[in-house]
């Protein structure tokens, strides 16, 4: 029985031994490829082989911080800064002590410095001071995150704020063309209200002046049926002739025998030579002889 329980000791030691063996030997391979990652990347700046060593790395010991580290270190060097954040989160997760934990969170916070993102930036230096409260870099650059910080959040107010500043702007001047809008289409209603009721004014003139005209008309039928034409225009000569104005009778002038009273003056004249001649004509009958006064 006892033989039996220490064939059974031994194998498992045997096992165990093999596996510390194993282990020893994976771990040793695995720093091997770190090493020759970090050779090509610092003497020769080769990030892709750099990176093929490091994920071997990684493949061959997936707890092996070292690994993790450097590669997120290249990442962050090739300015792949998502990939590099997650590397870096990894490292700190299977890193053995607070000093690997704290160069994993202050490179960290470093990767969210240059994607501006403050606030994470922020968090990863205190988890970073957490782990080793004493360095001071880590302590600046967690001062330097919170001002960028709070500058950000100044500056994000200020664009909510201009936003909303644009964005009632535009309200208004919706509201303004609307209420030109509205202006326009008051002042159309207008114009066809003054069109309609110019059109009503000139229907109306028209109106009147038909029936004016037909007013006209049916005086001038009632001239012709009741008072003659002809009678009326000479009544309206008549009373032309009896109202002749002052002004157009002729004016006898001082001093000069108007037509009328020539023609009188003859005709006395006429009977006055007449009634001389008939005595003259008379003596002669008689025989007696007359002396004759010369006219003057």
């Amino acid at each position: 029985m006892k033989t039996v329980l220490t064939i059974i000791l031994c194998l498992q030691l045997g096992i165990l031994f093999s596996q510390e063996e194993n282990r020893d030997q994976v771990i040793n391979q695995a720093n091997q490829y770190v090493a020759l990652g970090n050779e090509v990347l610092v003497k020769d700046g080769n990030f892709p082989k750099a990176e093929g060593e490091y994920r071997k790395a990684i493949a061959k010991n997936p707890v092996n911080p070292t690994a993790k580290y450097n590669l997120a270190n290249a990442y962050y060097s090739s300015e792949k800064y998502d990939e590099a954040t997650q590397r870096y989160s990894e490292a700190a997760k299977v890193a053995t002590n607070k000093l690997e934990k704290h160069k994993a969170f202050h490179n960290k916070g470093n990767t969210f410095m240059e994607q501006k993102k403050y606030k994470e930036a922020v968090e990863a230096y205190k988890n970073a001071l957490r782990n080793n409260p004493k360095d001071n870099e880590t302590r600046y650059n967690l001062a330097l995150a919170k001002k960028m910080l709070e500058q950000q959040q100044q500056q994000n107010d200020q664009n909510k704020d201009d936003q909303n500043q644009d964005k009632d702007q535009n309200k208004d001047d919706q509201n303004q063309d609307n209420k030109e809008g509205d202006d326009k289409k008051d002042k159309k209603g207008d114009e066809g209200e003054n069109e309609k009721e110019k059109g009503d004014e000139d229907n109306k003139d028209k109106n009147d002046q038909g029936e004016e005209d037909q007013k006209d008309k049916g005086d001038e039928e009632k001239d012709d049926k009741g008072d003659p034409k002809d009678n009326k225009e000479g009544q309206d000569q008549k009373d032309k002739e009896g109202e002749q104005p002052k002004e157009q009778q002729p004016q006898q002038v001082q001093g000069k025998l108007s037509p009328e009273q020539v023609k009188s003056l003859l005709e006395a004249m006429n009977n006055q030579e007449k009634k001389v001649q008939d005595k003259m004509n008379a003596k002669k009958a008689k025989g007696s002889k007359v002396k004759t006064d010369k006219d003057w």
